[in-house]
């Protein structure tokens, strides 16, 4: 396949890095991105000089989320059965996909990482962010809450009910803090370090290293995550239903970038905090 949407390279002996590059709209997750990327670690989990992944965004950030100027139902990487729920049940899948894949997946985030780029992010085995990024899910101030509810389990029940009923964004250092990330660099520092420890987890053989991290993933589907995100699903699609979230379409449909500045207004952040927008 011939990449248009993402970059691919090798940084260092063992180490596949994939870098999302549409910087000029914040690396918005289009289903052909998103078939790019499936397809890239997919062959890099087949690749015998390959053994650990990393994601990054180029530009200013990791990623603010899905296209939402595309028509999410069409040309989707892999088959989903239609019907409601079909995206959320698709962008779960996915998420499983790359949970389930042999090799370690490194998420290297900086600048936003939204709404369906905290999804990406957490699917990964390892996360690494810059202090300053900005990390959240606003998203629940005007359509539904996330395709994937990963926040429980991930952040916990107080910090995530508080990212849920406000929309509101975490640091780098505060991700670290409450679970979403491993650790925190300044984003000077952000890509070395990573790259160091990509190297580290490249020194495990694959064949051991896979079940290292089928090992932590089973302990967590004894305790039912595939079960509770999966049952999310259903939530995610009912909300779509209120008056609140067909207004807001409405509203993206007339101006993507008008409806998301209206919605953020009144709290201050994202777009309408962005002073060089």
């Amino acid at each position: 396949m011939e990449y248009q949407k993402i970059i691919v390279d090798e940084p260092r002996p063992l180490v596949r890095r994939i870098t999302l590059n549409r910087p000029e709209k914040r690396n918005p997750l289009s289903n052909e991105l998103r078939t790019e990327l499936f397809h890239a670690l997919e062959t890099a989990d087949q690749d015998e000089s390959v053994r650990v992944m990393l994601i990054r965004g180029a530009g200013p950030c990791f990623s603010a989320g899905y296209d939402l100027q595309s028509n999410s139902a069409e040309g989707q990487p892999f088959y989903t059965a239609g019907g409601l729920a079909n995206w959320p049940r698709h962008v779960v899948e996915g998420f499983f996909k790359i949970w389930d894949l042999a090799k370690p997946v490194i998420a290297q985030v900086h600048g936003y990482c939204l709404a369906g780029g905290t999804e990406l992010a957490t699917a990964c085995d390892l996360v690494y962010v810059a202090e300053d990024a900005k990390i959240g899910y606003p998203v629940v101030r005007a359509i539904s809450p996330p395709d994937n509810q990963f926040y429980p389990w991930i952040v916990g029940l107080r910090r995530a009910m508080e990212l849920m009923l406000t929309g509101d964004h975490m640091s780098g250092i505060e991700a670290v803090e409450c679970g979403f990330a491993n650790r925190s660099f300044p984003e000077s520092a952000l890509e070395d370090s990573v790259l160091g420890i990509a190297e580290r987890v490249a020194m495990t053989p694959p064949d051991i290293q896979q079940i290292n991290k089928r090992a932590v993933h089973r302990q967590m589907d004894a305790m039912g995550i595939r079960a509770g995100i999966r049952a999310g699903t259903e939530m995610q699609q009912l909300a779509t239903f209120t008056k609140s979230t067909q207004a807001h379409l409405a509203e993206i449909r007339k101006g993507l970038t008008q409806a998301l500045s209206k919605r953020d207004e009144a709290y201050g952040d994202y777009r309408t905090a962005d002073k060089d927008k």
